[in-house]
């Protein structure tokens, strides 16, 4: 089964919602502050109270949550093995381009690759990220090619 292109968006939004989100949980996350209480139940309440009172870590988070929901309602149409490659793959390629953004270190060694008799140096995450979408071209490319060969044969 070929997924739709409303499909597809979907999980491209999905995946924009997870990985858009994390550098901004990871950020908020960072600046919270220690809560300490001496029973466990105590420190859980607390720990909440803190989060949900938290703007800063609440937004992202609820987006986050609704890249979920978004998922879960996609993958009722959706074929699975379409579904987890877009949505997981592309959530690894929007965290690395919002911590960019963000000025997070993105690391990744450089690859120094052939160009005619020169060299140039090519970072090793946008490597990865060009990597990651022709990959998931070629599934979609393929699920749709090979839908249309079983209409064709019927």
């Amino acid at each position: 089964m070929a997924a739709s292109l409303g499909q597809v968006l979907a999980l491209v939004l999905v995946a924009a919602l997870w990985g858009g989100t994390q550098p901004l949980l990871k950020r908020a996350s960072a600046r919270l502050q220690q809560v300490h209480e001496r029973t466990w139940a105590r420190q859980l309440l607390q720990e909440m109270k803190t989060l949900f009172l938290n703007t800063e870590y609440l937004m992202p988070f609820f987006l986050n949550q609704c890249g979920s929901l978004l998922y879960y309602l996609t993958l009722a149409s959706t074929d699975l093995t379409l579904a987890v490659p877009i949505s997981n793959s592309l959530a690894i390629v929007f965290t690395l381009i919002v911590g960019k953004v963000l000025g997070e270190d993105i690391g990744g060694k450089a690859l120094l690759l052939p160009y005619s008799h020169q060299s140039f140096l090519l970072p090793g995450a946008l490597t990865g990220m060009v990597l990651t979408v022709t990959g998931i071209a070629l599934c979609v490319t393929s699920s749709v090619s090979k839908t249309q060969g079983q209409l064709s044969a019927l």
